[in-house]
């Protein structure tokens, strides 16, 4: 299988991701979190202005997973006290449970080592059990239980997971 990791770096790739987004947060989120949720998490975090202030003012990486010449998802991360944080990982249905989520775990574990970094970790919400699986399978552990508040009434009830590198 043969894919690429391209940073995110113009606003054309940014455009690129907020397709994506626009595609995978409705149909993938909707029946955990509810359309109004969803809607608000796409015009507040999965938008063009988020996602370019993210990488401009706050350190995050952002990149296209590419299967031949397809975006099929991206990946935001940030640097967190010697942790990469996966802030954000997210593949097209078509694309699930065929190996890139995978793929693309091992293209962060090659990052974080490029920096020195002992662990990546991520939040994930409690009932999106498939996902969960998928990290466990993938060697991540549930550290904790998280609830904060995202503004506009809404929460994101989530566990943090970690993946030690050592």
């Amino acid at each position: 299988m043969k894919i690429n990791f391209v940073q995110v770096t113009t606003t054309e790739q940014i455009d690129t991701l907020t397709q994506l987004a626009n595609t995978i947060w409705p149909e993938h989120y909707t029946p955990i979190i509810g359309q109004e949720q969803v809607d608000y998490m796409l015009e507040t975090f999965h938008c063009a202005d988020s996602i370019s202030s993210e990488i401009k003012n706050k350190g995050y990486e952002y990149f296209l997973i590419i299967k031949d010449t397809t975006p099929i998802g991206y990946i935001g991360v940030n640097i967190e006290d010697k942790t990469l944080f996966l802030s954000k990982f997210y593949i097209l249905l078509p694309y699930r449970k065929k190996g890139f989520g995978r793929v693309s775990i091992d293209f962060l574990k090659h990052l974080a080592r490029s920096f020195d970094l002992t662990k990546i970790t991520l939040t994930v919400n409690k009932k999106n059990e498939d996902t969960i699986t998928a990290y466990q399978k993938m060697s991540f552990k549930i550290t904790a239980e998280l609830c904060a508040d995202i503004g506009n009434g809404f929460v994101m009830d989530d566990y943090k997971m970690e993946l030690n590198l050592i």
